[in-house]
C-alpha cells in the first residue's frame, strides 16, 4: 500500500509551529532557521491547496483548516515516537560542533565516550553558529561574547572579554544528553591539574 503523504519534513515544520504559534521557536526545536519553517509551510500549503495560518502583524494564528488538521497531524507523530520508543534503545548521537583553533584534548573525548556508552559524540571542526542555524551541530563550543538570543550561553573560560562558550538552542539546552555533556565540562573544570601538564578546561559558568 502507498501512502499519500506530504513531506515529511514540511509536517514536522506545520506541527511545531502550530504547537508553539510561532516560526521562530519551532525553528529553535527543529534546528532550522524561522524563513526556513515558514518556507516548509508555505510549500505544504501549496500542495495541499489550503491556508494553515493566518499571518498577523508579530503574530500567528491557526486558520480553521490548520485547526483541523493539527490534532491528526500530532496523533501520527505520537504513534511514530511510541513505536520507536518500542525498539530497544539504541543510544543517541550528539553533533558537537568546535571553533577551528581549540585543542579538542582539552575535552578529553575518549573519556566522555567511554563514560557515556549511550552517547554516541561526534565531531565538527571547524565549525560555528552557521552550523548549528543549519542543524548540522547540536551543540556548539563558539569563540565570541556569548550573547546568541534564542539559545544558552556558558562560558567555559576564565575572563570577561572574548572567550570559547558552550552553546546550545535553548529548545534542546536541557536534553539528556546535552546536560551530560555540559556536566562533562563542570566535572573537567573541577579536576586537579594533570601531572602531565595537559591543558585543560578552566571553568564553566552560566548565563
Amino acid at each position: 500500500m502507498t501512502y499519500a503523504l506530504p513531506p515529511l519534513n514540511a509536517l514536522r515544520a506545520f506541527e511545531a509551529a502550530a504547537r508553539h504559534l510561532s516560526f521562530k521557536l519551532a525553528a529553535h526545536e527543529l534546528h532550522v532557521t524561522p524563513a526556513a519553517v515558514g518556507q516548509q509551510v508555505k510549500a505544504l500549503e501549496a500542495r495541499l491547496g489550503v491556508r494553515l495560518f493566518d499571518r498577523l502583524h508579530k503574530q500567528l494564528i491557526l486558520t480553521p483548516a490548520g485547526q483541523a488538521y493539527l490534532p491528526g497531524i500530532s496523533e501520527g507523530f505520537r504513534h511514530i515516537a511510541e513505536a520507536t520508543s518500542h525498539l530497544k534503545p539504541a543510544g543517541v548521537l550528539l553533533q558537537l560542533g568546535v571553533h577551528g583553533s581549540i585543542d579538542l584534548r582539552r575535552l578529553d573525548l575518549a573519556e566522555f565516550r567511554s563514560a557515556h556508552p549511550d552517547i554516541g559524540l561526534r565531531v565538527l571542526q571547524p565549525a560555528g553558529l552557521h552550523e548549528m542555524v543549519e542543524g548540522k551541530v547540536d551543540l556548539l563550543i563558539a569563540r565570541g561574547l556569548g550573547h546568541h538570543p534564542g539559545y544558552r550561553c556558558n562560558r567555559i573560560d576564565e575572563g570577561s572579554g572574548l572567550g570559547d562558550w558552550l552553546v546550545a538552542p535553548e529548545g534542546t539546552a536541557d536534553c539528556p544528553e546535552v546536560v551530560s555533556f555540559r556536566a562533562w565540562l563542570r566535572a573537567l573544570s573541577a579536576e586537579k591539574p594533570r601531572a602531565s601538564g595537559r591543558p585543560r578546561l578552566v571553568g564553566i559558568s552560566g548565563r
